[in-house]
């Protein structure tokens, strides 16, 4: 008896012993008390911020912690201590742990907000930044490029922690491996949501980057893992994977325009994950395929949409061979155990080849070098409308292997099948608002490749070993997933569900009533003119959600100073102007953006109005971005200058606007700058900017064009210009076409006005 005693006990004090312990506990309420218990910490040390805000305040928290005795610096209610102004959080050491702050209302003072480090040697190391939120703390302007997570040193983890809003220039949060301290670094980034990230306008907007092409030779071990992507649409590449041996695994991509991209190193599993679309929207996308050895398994592809670059499966031509910032060669490639779902021309190899170019590209970017020993193998494709290209080559796919793929096109016989077996497969719902065909193939025989007996699991855990069969699930049965219940995400104590408001209308009958009104307006509500002039001396502020409308005969007219606006559109400005007369006195703007800190996007409809008598109808500074401006119904008239978007002449791939719509209007003398709208810099994996020019008639405009051009788009790669009218305009060209991008014009009427011209190669400036 006394020896189970004794047994017992020792499993009692082993048991104790295995769990971190805290030894002290440190109350603080202000910065100047963090800053004196920072000084001193050792391990067991649990600094207690309690609740409230904590404003200007860089915490350096370094020390030596145990596995058993952590140090600890954590919020004394999750969520109830915000972390305001020029703020930032740095950590080194081993064992330190963070939780529960909340980072809003400012911006770093440094290029991280929360980075594992506090010097270039001093690095945290088995440590962890746990269940906080940083939401829209951006730097003022959005070329001040920063990281908002940054890892550094070995065995860390950043985890259930909601991150959204991020518009200026860098990742959301990288994985950096500058030093021996931080390679081979097992860091896992798991459970976090990555909340909505708008469009940047250009390159430089990855949700997650792990490493650089500088590090790119480096092996990393990095584990991404169940976590949500939420509408992270900052650029083409969601995950920009940089470095070797990392596991991309159990993430949902929902709604995300961009692409889980291998863009340098190799060894990258991606396995087991979703991508969710709507079916509709051309540019959520895939997986990215660059480089060697990479395994892309288990996942499945539902109602992806995104063509070339961000095709469900984009396996890229590389550069013969290529220096470490570009594209290698893919080799040794494994795509297998997929499924995909009303996913258009699902697999595209040869993506990015540019042989075209070569008379206006240096030979050291022009991609000819095709996938070699790769293997296309145990897929499933499912068309509920057929489609005649699901395999797209935009250069010869000679170094694939295609086995045991399947795919029901509904009838509809496919081009360039690469042996595709067709079978008529029944969808199950398996929860999600997914159905997928999980049965209808059991007789295809299932390729075995070499290690594939390493492919242990399907998409869903279920064993492979004893009943095996192609596609992402291996086995059907009950299955019921709920991959959308953010409570399984990020922060346990925050929501980014936000309920919404039914709109207010407020009447406006003077001046004065529409300068008070706007002010005290809550975002989303209706301002309602009463018809009459109202003539301002000063710009109207926009900063919220707001809409100007009348329902009769409403004039504003603005006597302001020269070169300012009647309406000035700030940060979270988005203004709808409907049946509005708008009129100045010659020297001024109609709408223009901040010419300073911009910190985040405006947004700008105009619809059924009349724009007169400005030197500028809209004037957009550089480093402010909208991710969509609408002109429809409008007429402009007597103005110096129409639309101009074109102030980002860094050559860096950024642009003002993603969407710039003229529907339907009307642009009447109007000199110079009709349209003006500008990307600069040779980047294949910008894929943006995108206007649309129809059914509008252009009179008499352009004579004081210096470049001889009514409509300026030069750089942007989505151009459509159709049914329009060009009328008495005195240009040599109305606009000069990008062909090799998607630059397009149809049903245009020119009279007296020049021609519309394409130039299939247009020389741009490298920007690497």
């Amino acid at each position: 008896m006394k020896k189970i005693t004794s047994i017992l006990c020792l499993l009692i004090l082993l048991i104790a012993c295995s769990k971190p312990t805290i030894d002290n506990q440190i109350t603080v309420s202000n910065v100047e008390e963090l800053n004196l218990a920072l000084k001193e910490v050792k391990a067991g040390d649990n600094i207690v911020l309690t609740n409230g805000t904590y404003k200007d305040v860089e915490i350096i928290l370094t020390g030596e912690g145990t596995k058993n005795q952590p140090i600890t610096l954590k919020a004394e209610t999750p969520g109830k201590v915000f972390i305001e102004g020029t703020s930032s959080l740095e950590i080194s050491g081993n064992y330190i742990e963070v939780s529960g702050l909340f980072f809003r209302n400012g911006h770093s003072p440094k290029t991280n907000v929360i980075a594992f480090r506090t010097s270039e040697k001093e690095v945290a190391n088995h440590s962890k930044v746990t269940n906080c939120v940083i939401l829209d703390y951006n730097n003022l302007e959005r070329d001040q490029d920063n990281l908002w997570v940054q890892l550094y040193g070995k065995h860390n983890e950043f985890s259930n922690s909601y991150l959204a809003g991020k518009t200026n220039g860098g990742p959301t949060l990288r994985v950096d491996l500058k030093g021996n301290q931080s390679i081979r670094n097992f860091h896992k980034i798991i459970n976090n949501h990555f909340g909505p990230r708008p469009r940047k306008g250009g390159a430089r907007g990855e949700t997650i980057q792990l490493g650089s092409s500088f590090t790119s030779m480096s092996p990393s071990n990095t584990l991404i893992a169940n976590n949500l992507f939420e509408e992270c649409n900052g650029e083409v590449e969601i995950i920009s994977s940089k470095t070797n041996f990392n596991i991309i695994k159990n993430n949902v991509f929902y709604k995300s325009e961009g692409s889980v991209v291998t863009r340098h190193g190799n060894y990258v599993t991606v396995d087991g994950n979703y991508f969710i679309g709507d079916g509709v929207n051309d540019q959520y996308g895939g997986i990215r395929i660059i480089n060697t050895g990479h395994w892309v398994i288990n996942n499945l592809f539902y109602k992806i949409k995104g063509k070339n670059f961000r095709s469900p499966i984009a396996i890229m031509n590389g550069i013969p061979k290529s220096p470490l910032n570009r594209y290698n060669q893919v080799t040794d490639v494994v795509v297998a155990y997929n499924t995909f779902v009303d996913s258009s021309s699902p697999w595209q190899f040869g993506v990015g080849t540019n042989i075209a170019q070569a008379d206006v590209l240096p030979k050291s970017e022009i991609r000819s070098a095709r996938p070699l020993r790769t293997e296309v193998v145990n897929n499933i494709i499912y068309n509920s409308e057929g489609d005649a290209n699901p395999i797209i080559e935009h250069d010869k796919a000679d170094g694939v292997t295609f086995a045991s793929n399947v795919i029901d096109n509904n009838g509809v016989e496919v081009e360039n099948d690469h042996g595709l077996i067709t079978k008529d497969l029944t969808l199950t719902d398996i929860g999600s608002n997914l159905s997928v065909p999980t049965s209808g193939f059991d007789d295809v025989e299932v390729y075995k490749g070499y290690d594939f007996e390493t492919i242990i699991n399907d998409l869903l855990g279920n064993s492979r070993e004893k009943s095996n069969t192609i596609g992402a699930i291996a086995k059907a049965g009950d299955i019921n997933l709920d991959l959308l219940d953010k409570s399984k995400y990020g922060a346990d104590w925050f929501s980014n569900e936000v309920e919404e408001k039914e709109a207010t209308t407020h009447a406006v009958t003077n001046t004065s009533e529409l300068v008070s009104k706007l002010k005290a307006a809550e975002s989303g509500d209706i301002l309602s003119l009463n018809d009459g002039v109202y003539n301002i001396s000063e710009s109207l502020i926009v900063n919220k959600t707001i809409t100007i409308q009348s329902n009769g005969s409403a004039e504003i007219v603005y006597a302001g100073a020269a070169n300012t606006p009647a309406i000035e559109l700030h940060p979270y400005g988005k203004l709808t102007v409907k049946n509005i007369k708008l009129k100045g006195t010659g020297s001024q703007q109609a709408f223009a953006s901040l010419k300073k800190n911009m910190s985040n996007h405006f947004g700008l409809e105009v619809l059924d109005s009349e724009i007169s008598n400005f030197n500028y109808a809209l004037k957009v500074y550089k480093q402010s971005f909208s991710e969509e401006i609408i002109f429809r119904n409008t007429s402009i008239s007597d103005c110096e200058n129409g639309l101009e978007l074109s102030e980002e002449t860094n050559d860096r791939g950024d642009y003002n606007t993603e969407y710039l719509t003229v529907d339907n209007c009307t642009f009447t003398n109007v000199k110079q700058n009709v349209i003006d709208y500008y990307r600069g810099g040779y980047d294949e994996s910008t894929i943006g900017g995108n206007l649309l020019v129809t059914n509008s008639t252009f009179t008499n405009s352009g004579a004081k064009e210096k470049n001889g051009m009514l409509l300026n788009h030069r750089g942007i790669v989505n151009v459509n210009i159709n049914n329009n009218t060009f009328k008495n305009n005195n240009v040599k060209f109305v606009s000069i076409l990008w062909g090799a991008k998607n630059n397009v014009e149809s049903n245009n009427a020119l009279i007296n006005s020049g021609q519309i011209k394409t130039e299939e190669n247009l020389k741009q400036t490298l920007m690497y």
